[in-house]
């Protein structure tokens, strides 16, 4: 089980914790959780401390080199580490990675990168990484790379999330935002889109705009990949993962083939 770990549930204390418990549950029970985060309000909050200009394109953050440094100090200094220490305070041992290790991701300039600068793609993952690290420990992600030159690259943590679901490919890919889901009506929580198909996704990508576009995306290239269905859920919700996972309703947005 591929999880996107961001939004909220990354911010607040109590619930940093309980998404702790949430993963070691699922390994104890016998499913193999991967853990794919981004980090983007800390991100901001560092570049605005140095006085970096914060500006995003469709949902991704302009980067230039100041940017990316930034970015990889905060996921992998900062982030990553501490969701270690939480894993491993409630008996989960985790080993943290980026893209360059073990050459875990193959990453590319987007197609627009003059828009956005040194945001990456991701052309391949190395499953093999994840696969060797999964059978004993949680492999827990960060969301950069490095192209074969070996310039760094920021990277869209819902694209890493259903990149790496898709190589894998994995039994399910769940992306925790701040929104109860895919909503009809952006303003109105009520609106949310309880199922729906991969196709039906693509079709209404186009007229899509900010965070939720990439992450229905992602969704898309999970089930391209094989995925049996992905999920956009609320991490501001305490144990959303396991009522998603563990209920014949859910509590977000499902999407199959």
């Amino acid at each position: 089980v591929v999880i996107k770990y961001g939004g909220a549930a990354m911010r607040e204390e109590g619930l940093r914790d309980e998404f702790a418990t949430d993963v070691v549950l699922l390994k104890y029970v016998g499913l193999n959780p991967v853990v794919v985060h981004g980090g983007g309000p800390d991100i901001t909050r560092y570049m605005e401390r140095l006085g970096l200009e914060v500006r995003f394109v469709e949902g991704m953050r302009v980067s230039d080199a100041e940017t990316v440094e930034v970015a990889k100090m905060v996921l992998l200094g900062k982030i990553n580490s501490d969701i270690l220490v939480r894993l491993s305070r409630h008996g989960q041992q985790a080993v943290g990675l980026g893209g360059e290790d073990g050459s875990l991701f193959e990453v590319r300039p987007v197609e627009h990168a003059k828009d956005v600068g040194f945001v990456g793609e991701i052309e391949k993952v190395n499953v093999d990484v994840i696969d060797h690290i999964a059978e004993d420990y949680v492999p827990v992600i960060a969301s950069v790379g490095t192209d074969r030159a070996g310039a760094s690259y920021n990277v869209n943590a819902d694209e890493a999330a259903g990149k790496v679901a898709a190589a894998m490919p994995a039994h399910k890919a769940i992306f925790l935002t701040d929104v109860d889901g895919w909503l009809q009506s952006p303003d109105d929580p009520e609106s949310r889109i309880s199922t729906a198909t991969a196709d039906e996704v693509r079709a209404a990508l186009e007229r899509i705009e900010g965070g939720m576009r990439p992450k229905l995306a992602a969704c898309v290239e999970a089930i391209a990949g094989g995925v049996e269905a992905a999920h956009i859920v609320d991490g501001r919700r305490p144990h959303t993962l396991l009522l998603e996972l563990f209920t014949d309703a859910g509590i977000g947005t499902k999407i199959t083939a």
